[in-house]
């Protein structure tokens, strides 16, 4: 074999359905609350913000939903996307371990993101609506749904936390090409971010602040719907995709995953990846150690507490229970803005209370260091979301070289760090540090979670 191997599929192979986790789970996550009466959400309830064909897929059980042609048609341009095998990575760093990884820096956006954004794009076509509105941390979620919007002819608005918009000019830049509007969070254009910005003017903004800001205008008009990146159960299920792609792909390089890795702010990418390796084990098949890796500064699933949360500042969505650090905690800003989310996927986190998960968090600059040597072993610059995959694999791989093991790693290259060069320059200068929260805020945050009985 060659060191750079592509298992690569032919695009008449692009799965034809996604695969929904909650039909295999030994049980049942608990039931997302109107905040107001703290009694189960309704359809009615969520009509506002999604459509129906999302609401419907939001709360199904059934294992498989079809992909519609017409987001299949899409997917061809990038879908299935390649399957390497790390040979040179695996020699730098002397493992018996085999490591392999799923490639989603290949799709327009750069990034696993438009997995979910044209599903989303199409649904919300289908139903007549002319504008989506949304929230982006690091910008890759922003640029999908721009992209999306684009091939639908729908007008997409985003919200920018402040401190990514200031560090990432391009990912900006990339969302007004594609046509959409981007503003910096918290802003002036809504009730939430001038609020927060009559309180401090130069407030960094969080992911938790844009959801409000997104969520808000949304429920102002009718023709406007709000679309999530992260996080909600069929946002999860359009990334199962990747995972899917990746267990056929193995099958043509005859080997299966020991290890699975992923980084985790929200969610969706750990779930693209892991969801249906995990479905297999839960109907029988092969065990597989699931390890998510998120960072040092924003912890939730080592550090927050499983309880039942909002899912913004502004206390505008749904409780749900999940692992969080309290909606109004304010992550200092690395440059991981992806990662920068006080919560986690309710069914991720739900996977982490069963026990058939593992969570890790790294930090800024060991993570930085690991995209380093994975870029210099294998040529892609990762983004500085996909470093802490990359740290989590080599700490696998390593773990393996102490144990004489001859493991086979998998893990999620989420996207590329051609937008976040600007990071590398400062970590290369010597500019870049390590970012702890604040443990009084964290304790603050925490206190403040909502009274839900259990």
């Amino acid at each position: 074999m060659n060191d750079t191997i592509k298992y690569q599929l032919d695009e008449t192979r692009i799965p034809r359905f996604w695969y929904n986790i909650a039909a295999d789970l030994p049980s049942a996550p608990p039931p997302v609350l109107h905040p107001g009466t703290l009694k189960p959400v309704t359809a009615s309830d969520l009509s506002a913000l999604f459509t129906d064909a999302l609401i419907e897929q939001e709360v199904s059980t059934e294992r498989e939903i079809e992909i519609p042609e017409p987001v299949r048609d899409i997917y061809r341009q990038w879908r299935p996307t390649p399957l390497y095998r790390a040979r040179r990575l695996e020699q730098a760093l002397g493992t018996p371990a085999k490591i392999y990884y799923k490639y989603e820096g290949v799709s327009p956006a750069g990034s696993h993101k438009p997995n979910t954004a044209v599903a989303q794009a199409f649904y919300n076509q289908q139903a007549g609506i002319r504008r989506l509105t949304t929230e982006t941390g690091a910008g890759q979620w922003g640029s999908s749904l721009a992209f999306a919007g684009a091939l639908f002819g729908i007008d997409v608005q985003v919200f920018m936390v402040r401190v990514s918009y200031d560090q990432k000019p391009y990912r900006r830049a990339l969302m007004e090409a594609y046509g959409a509007r981007c503003l910096a969070s918290p802003s002036n254009e809504t009730v939430a971010g001038r609020d927060l910005l009559a309180a401090n003017p130069a407030h960094p903004g969080s992911l938790g602040i844009a959801i409000s800001e997104a969520v808000e205008l949304a429920a102002q008009r009718s023709d406007t719907k709000y679309a999530l990146g992260s996080v909600l159960n069929h946002v999860l299920l359009h990334q199962t995709i990747v995972g899917k792609e990746a267990m056929a792909q193995l099958d043509m390089a005859g080997d299966y995953p020991d290890v699975i890795v992923a980084c985790t702010g929200g969610g969706s990418n750990f779930a693209g990846i892991a969801f249906p390796f995990l479905g297999e084990q839960l109907r029988g098949g092969q065990r597989v150690r699931v390890v998510a890796v998120e960072p040092a500064a924003c912890p939730s699933l080592t550090r927050g507490k499983y309880a039942y949360d909002f899912g913004d500042t502004a206390h505008l969505t749904p409780l749900t229970k999940m692992h969080t650090l309290g909606s109004s905690f304010t992550p200092p800003g690395f440059h991981a803005g992806g990662l920068r989310y006080h919560g986690m996927a309710p069914l991720v986190s739900h996977l982490k209370e069963l026990g058939l998960i593992e969570a890790i968090a790294c930090t800024q600059l060991d993570c930085f260091d690991a995209g380093l040597r994975f870029a210099r072993a294998e040529g892609i610059v990762p983004a500085p979301e996909a470093t802490h995959a990359v740290r989590g694999a080599i700490m696998e791989a390593m773990r393996c070289k102490i144990e004489g093991k001859a493991q086979t790693i998998l893990f999620n290259l989420c996207g590329h760090g051609h937008f976040d060069m600007q990071a590398y320059i400062d970590y290369l200068g010597g500019k870049l540090v390590d970012r702890s929260y604040d443990e009084a805020e964290l304790a603050m945050a925490l206190a403040g979670l909502p009274s839900v009985s259990a």
